[in-house]
């Protein structure tokens, strides 16, 4: 991730999904433009967390993003946590809907590019791409990369799942 600008807001949450709704809130409550990314960062320390992160095309928009941040009471620091960072509001992800081919999604979003969990290589341009309205690519050495893996039907699936079975969940 090679942002103009960035603040990074910690929530003090636990929770992935938790940490979603809340950036795509904030994303909408900022109007961040097309140009701009939310995403969500895994905090490894003593205290373990989620850490949200705004990339901003310009200064402009990082001030009004710090003082309205600030003026809701979350502790807010500038710069990003780290750039592993998972996207979440990113230019094209809401179009990234239904079913599309790589090429299509490649086409209409910031991803550059995807891989197959197993697979040596890209997706051939036409494979298909059952998106399940949940796409969350994942920056690696500033690349915006989705991961994927085979399903049934010949498709591919991103590997993250939109509402996954927590961990113990039958006990």
């Amino acid at each position: 991730m090679t942002p103009g600008y960035a603040v990074t807001v910690d929530p003090e949450l636990r929770d992935l999904r938790a940490a979603d709704r809340l950036l795509l809130r904030l994303a909408a409550e900022l109007a961040l433009p097309e140009g701009a990314f939310g995403c969500t960062h895994l905090v490894r320390d003593d205290r373990p967390r989620v850490a949200l992160s705004f990339a901003l095309p310009t200064e402009p928009l990082l001030r009004t993003a710090l003082e309205a941040l600030t003026g809701q009471g979350y502790e807010v620091t500038p710069g990003l946590p780290d750039t592993a960072g998972r996207a979440v509001a990113y230019p094209g992800s809401a179009a990234l809907t239904g079913t599309l081919t790589v090429a299509e999604l490649l086409g209409r979003s910031a991803i550059d590019t995807v891989t197959v969990l197993g697979s040596a290589g890209p997706p051939p341009p036409e494979t298909r791409l059952v998106t399940r309205d949940h796409v969350r690519p994942h920056w690696q050495a500033g690349t915006l990369v989705l991961a994927t893996m085979p399903a049934a039907g010949g498709v591919l699936v991103p590997f993250e799942v939109p509402d996954p079975t927590p961990c113990c969940a039958d006990h």
